[in-house]
Parts: structure tokens; C-alpha cells; sequence
């Protein structure tokens, strides 16, 4: 836990450290043996795609931005499998696993990475932004944090006033917890009871400024007591701790109880995007962190619960079979026709 007293603000206080966890633990699992493993599945397919992606864009062959998911896999993951279809979340740039699990398939997001006709907005943003699909109960990401916050509570009330037993789930950074939108967003959730459920993944930097420069709080969970909502600090590396908190913050909201603020804690281990070298990141902080590696950890775990070397070996293959011929398709696809360029941009 960091100290948040004033005598510890001072610049050589570390912060970030991750916790000390047994992760050879043999406690029962949350999840059936067939969950665990799609659960793996879903960890192994995001990281594949983020190591490929990262690789592609140091090669030259990639059109816009790229933001590496590399560390928070276990929030994505963990968050994706506990909605419901009929739940709506609105990812962000580092949800990756999220839009997996909701049933994107890796080839349109390569495609929309790539600038194809074939991405989810047909070649307009070559990026993650803007990856909504409304069929799939996905939000598309608005990229100035934290503005799908008002969106995706605008999607909780209309839930709530329909009486469906439905819930709403966004993501905000650390960073984006220190605006005025957040705070007025849950405000308002609070005050209606809405059924919304707020994650904000703390990875230590919003962008290049730390935690201790950011805030004088541990725990950015601790600020849900001025709104007189539950709040609930979670290790963002363990899959299934982030998997059981979200699903009972889900049920929550779904029966009318009101929202819930979950913080992961985790680390963002590259660069805000793929220009930024984070030279400003301690490297010791780095390799502490990376000992404590989301799918590393989780496969360890497994293994301890008896799951076959030779079962993961095969998730692992499977996730390479398929992000490699989702980068073939995305790359194979044609450019849009130029003329079409403010095809659906605006309303009819």
C-alpha cells in the first residue's frame, strides 16, 4: 500500500511497487475447468495480438497509432467475461481483451488498425478509437478521458427507465479520474442509482506524470465515499479477483443497488503509445512489475491446479494460428474508395 501522508509526498518517494503475492496459490478457482481455460484463451489471444501489433508498427507497417495493452490484460479479460451479452461497455485504448471477448474478431481490428475497408469504421480511423459495434454491446472509445464516462451512464439510465435488469461498464484511466467529468459522472450515478459500474485502471502514469504527482490519495477507490457509493481495490494483474469483482458489481447495478467503483492496480509496462520510449519510468519498477506478469501469472496458476503443460502449449499455438491470419486478411484487404468518405459520418 503507498503512504499518502504529506510527509511522504516528497519526490523520492516510490510509488507504483507492486504487492507481494503467492501466485503458486492452490485456493480454489471462481470458474469451472472450461472457463479457466477460455479465460487463458482470451489472456493468450490479446497479448499475441498486442506483441504483433507492436511489432508491425516498429517495422513500418502501420497506418496510425499504437497502444500497447501489454500489462493489462487481466482487467480487460477479467472485465469482458463477467458482463452479460445483453450489458454494454464502452472499452478504452488498453480494453483490447475486452472488445476480444465481446466477439470482435482480430482481423476487423487489424483492419481498422491497417486503415482497411474491412475495420470497424471502414478504413476512417486507423486506430483503437472508434471501435463500437452496438450489435456486439460495445461503445465506441471516445478518446478524450473521461468522456465515455457520461455516455456510457447515459446508456444506464435508459436501462433503468426501460426497467431492464442491464448494466453499463466503462474504464477510465488514473488520469482521467482527476477531471471534472469524472467526478460529475459519478455524481450523477450515485445520486439515480444507476445501474453503472465505473474500473478505473490504475498503471501508475497518466502518460508521464505518476501517481504522486497526480493525486494525494493510495487509493483512487477511496474518493466513492464522497458520491455514497461501494467502492472495491483489486489486484488489475489477477484475472479472476478482477473477474469476481466485476461480476458482483455487475449483479449490483442489474438489481437496482446502484453503481460501484472498482480500482485494478496495475502497470502500464511501454510507452503511452508506440512513440513514447518512457524513459521517465524507473527500469527497476519495470522488472519488478514484470515478475508479476498477468499471463505469465495465470498460466502458473493453472498448471498448479493441474492443467497439462500440453493444453497450454495448444492455446498458445491457437493464438498465434489466429492473430497470424488475421494480420494476412487485414493486410490483403483493399484501402476505401475516397469517394466514400463521408458515407456514414452523419445522420440521414
Amino acid at each position: 500500500m503507498v503512504d499518502s501522508t504529506a510527509a511522504a509526498r516528497g519526490r523520492g518517494r516510490r510509488v507504483g511497487s507492486p504487492p507481494v503475492i503467492d501466485w503458486t496459490n492452490r485456493t480454489p478457482s471462481p470458474l469451472s475447468r472450461d472457463d479457466e481455460l477460455q479465460v487463458y484463451y482470451w489472456m493468450r489471444l490479446t497479448r499475441t495480438f498486442d506483441e504483433r501489433m507492436v511489432a508491425m508498427w516498429k517495422q513500418g507497417r502501420g497506418l496510425g497509432g499504437a497502444f500497447s495493452e501489454r500489462g493489462h490484460e487481466a482487467i480487460a479479460v477479467g472485465v469482458g467475461f463477467a458482463l452479460r451479452p445483453d450489458d454494454v461497455v464502452a472499452p478504452m485504448h488498453r480494453d483490447l481483451g475486452c472488445y476480444l471477448v465481446r466477439g470482435m474478431a482480430p482481423a476487423r481490428i487489424f483492419g481498422n488498425l491497417l486503415g482497411r475497408v474491412t475495420g470497424v469504421t471502414r478504413g476512417r480511423d486507423a486506430n483503437l478509437h472508434g471501435l463500437g459495434d452496438l450489435s456486439l454491446g460495445i461503445i465506441g472509445f471516445v478518446s478524450h478521458l473521461p468522456m465515455s464516462m457520461p455516455v456510457a451512464l447515459g446508456a444506464a439510465m435508459a436501462f433503468q427507465m426501460r426497467r431492464e435488469p442491464r448494466a453499463a461498464l466503462t474504464f477510465v484511466g488514473d488520469g482521467g479520474s482527476s477531471t471534472g467529468a469524472w467526478h460529475e459522472t459519478l455524481n450523477m450515478a450515485a445520486v439515480y442509482r444507476a445501474p453503472f459500474v465505473l474500473v478505473v485502471e490504475n498503471n501508475q502514469y497518466a502518460y508521464s506524470t505518476p501517481l504522486d504527482e497526480q493525486m494525494a490519495v493510495a487509493d483512487i477507490a477511496t474518493r466513492a465515499a464522497g458520491y455514497g457509493i461501494p467502492d472495491v481495490v483489486v489486484d488489475g494483474n489477477d484475472v479472476e479477483a478482477v473477474l469476481v469483482a466485476t461480476g458482483e458489481a455487475l449483479e449490483r447495478a442489474r438489481s437496482g443497488r446502484g453503481p460501484t467503483l472498482i480500482e485494478a492496480k496495475t502497470m502500464r509496462m511501454l510507452g503511452h503509445a508506440i512513440h513514447d520510449g518512457a524513459e521517465y519510468v524507473p527500469p527497476d519498477l519495470l522488472v519488478e512489475w514484470q515478475e508479476r506478469d498477468p499471463v505469465a501469472a495465470y498460466a502458473q496458476r493453472l498448471r498448479n491446479r493441474g492443467v497439462e503443460e500440453s493444453v497450454l502449449r495448444a492455446i498458445d499455438e491457437r493464438a498465434n494460428d489466429e492473430i497470424a491470419a488475421a494480420v494476412a486478411e487485414a493486410e490483403a484487404a483493399p484501402f476505401p474508395d475516397p469517394s466514400e468518405v463521408g458515407r456514414g459520418v452523419y445522420a440521414p
